[in-house]
């Protein structure tokens, strides 16, 4: 069964642009425990929205999860994990943090009750809702 997911990053550090022009990366440096279990509930196939924080707050693009969890090559102690994600597709008009919280169907979803999190579950019907939004 296929799940859905959204992962944050500040553009400044990684941008969606960077991303595409990688052709994949290696989604290491999460250091929260909710977010690492994320990680490593995430399976091959998934989906994944992926979010500009701080300074953009809006969902910009889909990614998929072409590598489950394995061990955080940035990690220096603990127990970490990271996933492969490869780039979809560019959303054709990112979807801000300000339509999300408009939607009333959406005020349930993780990005707007633990807006801290940096990897996050999403239930199916909100990442189909979230991905026919318009701004």
């Amino acid at each position: 069964m296929k799940n859905y997911w959204l992962v944050k990053q500040e553009p400044e550090s990684y941008s969606w642009d960077d991303f595409v022009a990688d052709g994949k990366t290696d989604w290491t440096g999460v250091r929260s425990f909710a977010a690492r279990n994320n990680l490593r509930a995430m399976r091959k196939g998934d989906s994944v929205f992926y979010y500009h924080s701080v300074s953009d707050k809006a969902v910009v693009g889909i990614a998929e999860v072409t590598r489950e969890a394995f061990p955080d090559p940035t990690a220096k102690e603990g127990d970490w994990s990271a996933v492969e994600l490869t780039p979809v597709n560019a959303l054709k008009k990112p979807v801000t943090l300000e339509r999300i919280k408009a939607e009333p169907k959406l005020k349930e979803i993780a990005l707007l009750r633990n807006s801290r999190l940096s990897v996050q579950p999403i239930g199916k019907a909100e990442f189909e809702r979230i991905s026919r939004l318009k701004v």
